[in-house]
């Protein structure tokens, strides 16, 4: 589980690492004259889109993107800067677990093939044991317990977006277009074999809205939704195991 929860601290940098000054297109990047953003270059919109973003006071990310380990991560998280937070995560498609965090106490909600692809390699009997014992019930344990501080780290949005802070970028701008009905701008940049199309928006503020990754003929998706709307992390209530008593 611990890996799981590092991969997903590094997530929303890792997507948009395609900001920072590594391409090399950046010299003869056009400035449109007119329409959004007029005057201005795509690096200078991705500046403005880093700013705006880590500004928010919450968000939602959702998406599939490279843990860095070889495997993937699927994500759709809800978080706030006062460290509450609400949603899924999974591995390599392999079963998911569902995370809620309102505050000093983290919930986890496993499925049963999450448990038994984390457990694989160990003994049959001391899996199901697990799966008896986990599946499809909340358990719950500490904010601050040895297990859950990187959970806990993840949830607070400042810490998820600390690597957006002094960002340069060497991005084209591209065309306009909509995402999921919103009016947005493309930027392009290139790093190495990988290829990054960011999509800002262009009413009101300029958030983050899509990034998308494109390697080896696949491209991976993650998206910044729900921008400073409040994050619904109520307690569940109920047959809730108790880790902190175990």
């Amino acid at each position: 589980m611990r890996r799981t929860a590092i991969a997903a601290v590094c997530l929303a940098t890792a997507a948009t690492a395609g900001l920072t000054a590594c391409g090399s297109e950046g010299g003869s990047a056009k400035k449109a004259d007119k329409g959004p953003f007029a005057g201005m270059s795509g690096g200078k919109i991705a500046e403005k889109a880093v700013k705006a973003t880590s500004g928010a006071k919450s968000l939602r990310i959702k998406g599939d993107v490279p843990d860095g380990e070889g495997g993937m991560l699927s994500l759709n998280m809800a978080m706030d800067t006062k460290g509450k937070c609400a949603g899924t995560m999974g591995m390599n498609k392999e079963g998911s677990i569902e995370l809620i965090v309102p505050g000093k106490t983290v919930y986890m909600k496993y499925d049963e093939e999450f448990l038994r692809a984390q457990s694989k390699g160990e003994p049959a009997a001391d899996v199901q044991a697990t799966v008896d014992m986990l599946a499809d019930r909340w358990a719950k344990t500490k904010a601050t317990s040895a297990d859950a501080k990187e959970i806990a780290a993840f949830c607070d949005l400042d810490t998820v977006l600390a690597d957006f802070k002094g960002v340069s970028s060497v991005a084209r701008r591209g065309g306009t277009t909509k995402v999921d009905g919103t009016p947005a701008i493309k930027l392009m940049e290139t790093d190495g074999k990988e290829k990054y199309t960011l999509y800002v928006a262009t009413e009101g503020k300029p958030y983050l809205l899509r990034v998308d990754t494109e390697k080896g003929g696949k491209v991976d998706t993650l998206k910044f939704t729900d921008y400073d709307k409040p994050v619904k992390a109520k307690a569940p209530t109920g047959d809730v195991l108790d880790f902190d008593k175990l």
